[in-house]
């Protein structure tokens, strides 16, 4: 059965709606949670990007029993690697063990702040590994110093950490990206649901390793308002990840998708309150051989509504997938 979980978006609510949210997702019933963590919204129309790890401190606090997980951390350029173990590690603690650190190459729109400029692809693979090995390192005790490609660590070492580390999940899109996730990696998490992306992670070593995707979805009463919503903060989704991962800023997205039609994101988002879409839409996962599904609600102020909706009728249908 795949276990089904709930995001919390931080690019459309701010970080007291978030904790109120993910408390309400354990209520519902939700098997996890994950957490976007963002710099700036993907569209201006979304209008929110709290920190991240400050959301997960208060959301380990607020909840007892819910997993949490970053959908994904950048671990190379707004964040060094010796800090984000550090970050990781202290969740770890205050969840008392539900946490898991999902990692991933990054996109322009995040990392462009720090004036760094933004690496090619094969460039950012290579600091995203040399950044996991790093992580690894520190998770395991001791003093750390590393001189490599990209990074230096001098004498760093987590004075917090937790018994058991978190388990590190690596976001992929192409063959050199499941080699990562496959040779370091403790679970993949990918947001299409491409069986050739898990077979690719199971080729490099992820074999009987958790495997983690991502869904939109938009549910409303009202069919014609959730495909209003889904298209005025969601329409940026369908460029793929070679797009999205390059375009520095909302107004670049927003040219873009300027052209992304409502039939074109209704075809590819649920919207509405059909259980059966919803359910059709996450069997390709299922298909795939995807062991977990986080849904996105699209819109931060139309979240009780869903989680309502959801505990009643959409959780016991995806129960039967």
């Amino acid at each position: 059965m795949v276990r089904i979980g709930y995001t919390m978006m931080t690019e459309q609510a701010g970080p007291r709606e978030l904790v109120e949210h993910v408390v309400r997702a354990e209520e519902t019933g939700f098997d996890f949670s994950v957490i976007s963590d963002h710099y700036s919204p993907w569209l201006d129309s979304q209008g929110h990007a709290p920190y991240a790890w400050s959301v997960l401190g208060a959301a380990a606090q607020a909840t007892s029993r819910i997993p949490l997980m970053t959908y994904v951390t950048c671990p190379t350029m707004r964040y060094h690697p010796a800090v984000v173990a550090q970050k990781a590690a202290t969740v770890q603690l205050l969840s008392q063990g539900r946490f898991r650190l999902g990692l991933g190459a990054g996109e322009n729109l995040n990392e462009h702040v720090i004036g760094g400029g933004w690496p090619a692809v094969d460039v950012r693979h290579e600091m995203l590994g040399e950044a996991v090995e790093i992580i690894r390192s520190l998770f395991e005790g001791g003093y750390v110093n590393h001189h490599g490609t990209h990074y230096d660590v001098e004498s760093a070492k987590l004075w917090d950490r937790p018994d058991q580390p978190p388990p590190i999940g690596i976001a992929v899109s192409g063959e050199q990206s499941c080699e990562l996730a496959g040779r370091l990696g403790d679970l993949v998490i990918a947001v299409e649901p491409k069986s050739e992306l898990l077979t690719a992670f199971d080729r490099h070593g992820g074999t009987g390793k958790p495997r983690v995707g991502q869904l939109p979805v938009c549910y409303d009463t009202d069919r014609d308002a959730a495909i209003d919503r889904a298209h005025d903060q969601f329409r940026w989704f369908g460029g793929g990840w070679k797009v999205n991962s390059e375009l520095p800023g909302t107004s670049g997205f927003d040219s873009a998708t300027q052209f992304v039609r409502k039939e074109d994101v209704a075809e590819s988002i649920p919207c509405g309150n059909d259980v059966s879409a919803f359910v059709d839409a996450v069997r390709p996962y299922a298909e795939a051989g995807f062991t977990e599904v986080a849904l996105v609600q699209i819109g931060g102020g139309h979240q009780l509504p869903f989680f309502d909706w959801a505990e009643k009728e959409l959780l016991p249908a995806l129960r039967e997938l």
